[in-house]
């Protein structure tokens, strides 16, 4: 299945990016029992695991902080942050799969859930062309 990256106004043109940058974000929904929720996630080849929002586990009916607690960093100055773990349902491309993700309340304000190395590269091989603007994903064989 294949997918266009995203393309990201900037407020102003900028002498390295120009008006605009491109993403990898796709389009997803997150299922838990009977309720689901249509999403956007940056795949993210450095994520350790997937991660959301907590709030969006809270939509869905989760106790959020009733998950197992993970602690994970990335980028940021300070110490690690925390989610919680949940199995959910992800569909991504119309192709449903059950996996283990990480809901966070140390999600900055305006970041975008993300789609990491468990939960996410281990179900798909992906491939980015950022020159053509695709990604691709693949099922993997799963035996």
């Amino acid at each position: 299945m294949k997918f266009q990256y995203r393309k990201l106004l900037l407020p102003s043109k900028d002498d390295f990016f120009g008006s605009a940058i491109l993403k990898p974000i796709i389009p997803i929904q997150i299922k838990i029992k009977n309720d689901e929720l249509d999403y956007v996630a940056l795949i993210d080849s450095g994520a350790d695991f997937c991660i959301f929002d907590a709030e969006l586990g809270e939509y869905l009916g989760l106790d959020v902080r009733f998950g197992r607690e993970k602690i994970f960093g990335g980028v940021q100055e300070r110490g690690g942050a925390t989610a919680f773990l949940h199995d959910v349902i992800l569909s991504v491309g119309g192709w449903d799969y059950k996996t283990t993700v990480g809901f966070s309340y140390d999600i900055a304000e305006r970041g975008f859930g993300v789609l990491g190395q468990k939960g996410f590269f281990d179900i798909f091989t992906v491939k980015f062309d950022i020159l053509k603007e695709e990604i691709e994903l693949k099922e993997r064989d799963l035996l």
